[in-house]
C-alpha cells in the first residue's frame, strides 16, 4: 500500500491555499490547511504533516518568525512559498532552516517537483543512506569516496567538502554562508569567491558539460544545489 505523505498549507488567501491543494490532491497528497501562524503551529502539533509549505505574509506575524520555531519543533520539510524575492528574504529564511524557497506566482508543476526532491532528501536523511548516485555520478558518504562512470574521481579535501554538504541534502539549495562554515569551520572571514573557484573546478571534474553544469546547479546570490535527474535510477 502507497503511503500518502500529508502536506501543511500555510497562507492566508484562499485562493493560493486552493491552488495549492487541488494540485496537491491530483498528485496523491493529504492536504491540511492554516491561515495564519498561529493555527500553522497547531496544526504542526496536531497533524503531524510530512511537509510545510509556507508563506511569509501572514497577519498575525511574520513567517520567518514562524522557521525557527517550526524546526525546533519538529524535524518536518519546510519550503517558502512567497511573494518575496529579494535575496537577502531567500538568504534570511534558508539560514534560519527553511529547507527550500519558491517565489509567488509560481508553476504547480515546478511546486510538485520541489516537494518530490524534498521527500526524497526527507527519505535519505531518515535512512541514513550512505551514497547519493546522480547520472553517473556516484558520491559514498560513508567511505568519501566518490565515482564517475565507475572511475574514481579525485578531489582535494576542501573539494569534497563542498560536495559532501551538497550531497547530503539533494536538491535543496544550500546557501554560501552555510557551505563556507563547513569548508572553512575556523576562519573568522571568509570569502565567496574562493568558494566559487571550488565549485568551478569541481564541475570541472564531475559535469559532462561545466559550462552547462546538470548536477550542481547555482541559485544566483544564494547558494547552490545538488540534483539528481530525473532519469536516475531510485535504488
Amino acid at each position: 500500500m502507497n503511503v500518502r505523505h500529508k502536506v501543511l498549507i500555510v497562507d492566508d488567501e484562499p485562493s493560493i491555499r486552493r491552488l495549492i491543494q487541488a494540485a496537491l490532491t491530483r498528485a496523491d497528497y493529504t492536504t491540511v490547511e492554516a491561515e495564519n501562524g498561529r493555527e500553522a503551529l497547531d496544526k504542526l502539533r496536531d497533524e503531524r504533516p510530512d511537509i510545510v509549505l509556507l508563506d511569509l505574509g501572514l497577519p498575525d506575524r511574520d513567517g520567518l518568525e514562524l522557521v525557527p520555531l517550526i524546526k525546533k519543533q519538529t524535524d518536518v520539510t519546510l519550503i517558502i512559498v512567497s511573494a518575496r524575492d529579494a535575496t537577502e528574504e531567500k538568504v534570511a529564511a534558508l539560514d534560519l532552516g527553511a529547507d527550500d524557497y519558491l517565489t509567488k506566482p509560481f508553476d504547480t508543476d515546478e511546486l510538485l517537483a520541489r516537494v518530490r526532491v524534498a521527500l526524497r532528501n526527507r527519505m535519505t536523511r531518515g535512512g541514513g543512506v550512505p551514497a547519493i548516485v546522480a547520472g553517473d555520478l556516484k558520491v559514498d558518504l560513508l567511505d568519501r569516496k566518490v565515482t564517475k562512470g565507475g572511475k574514481e574521481v579525485h578531489l582535494t579535501p576542501k573539494e569534497y567538502a563542498v560536495l559532501s554538504q551538497l550531497a547530503k541534502f539533494p536538491g535543496r539549495v544550500i546557501t554560501h554562508d552555510q557551505i563556507m562554515v563547513h569548508v572553512w569551520p575556523n576562519e573568522n572571514e571568509r570569502h565567496v569567491e574562493y568558494l566559487r573557484v571550488l565549485v568551478r573546478t569541481l564541475r570541472q571534474k564531475l559535469e559532462s558539460d561545466p559550462q552547462r553544469p546538470q548536477i550542481i546547479s547555482n541559485d544566483v546570490g544564494i547558494g547552490y544545489r545538488f540534483r539528481i535527474p530525473e532519469d536516475t535510477p531510485q535504488a
